[in-house]
């Protein structure tokens, strides 16, 4: 069967392991929207890729019948939403979306968890005070605005999004 699933919310919320877990538990192409948003190739951290570059990787993506796009962005996708069956929006409490954040970070800078971002303590800082705005009022006023709503499930963890799909999938 197949099932396109987007999967949003903010910076620490479960979005990339909840979309791993369902990729490899069905067999279902995943995307980072990170990926094709940020310049894999920069020297440094936060350079943007191209619009037209993202877009074509974008579209390149939802050609296939069945996949999960995750991310924290909204405002450039809406051809993968119109395609989507649903969207899943993470409501993770701050708190823990901010312990996620800075456990990453550590994790990355040790060693312990393998990366190309080039992250500083300070850009840190600033996705966490950007994480506390995309949660306060950015991902409310897509939930109230966008042509979407219809499709969007809201969820406080990503166990209870795979428990989802599974039923969906079964």
């Amino acid at each position: 069967m197949d099932i396109r699933v987007h999967i949003i919310g903010g910076a620490g919320s479960g979005k990339t392991y909840t979309a791993k877990q369902l990729s490899e538990m069905y067999k279902i192409p995943h995307l980072d929207l990170d990926q094709i948003f940020w310049d894999q190739q920069a020297e440094e951290y936060g350079i943007k890729a191209s619009a037209s570059m993202r877009d074509n990787n974008l579209k390149g993506f939802v050609e296939h019948p069945s996949w999960i796009i995750e991310g924290v962005y909204f405002t450039w996708l809406a051809p993968s939403f119109a395609l989507a069956d649903q969207i899943f929006v993470l409501q993770t409490p701050l708190s823990i979306q901010e312990n996620r954040i800075w456990s990453r970070f550590q994790k990355r800078k040790t060693g312990l968890l393998p990366s190309t971002k080039k992250e500083t303590t300070q850009s840190i800082q600033q996705l966490i005070e950007w994480n506390k705005k995309y949660n306060q009022d950015f991902l409310p006023n897509f939930i109230r605005n966008t042509d979407y709503k219809y499709k969007i499930i809201q969820f406080e963890n990503g166990e209870s999004i795979i428990e989802h799909v599974s039923k969906f999938l079964s």
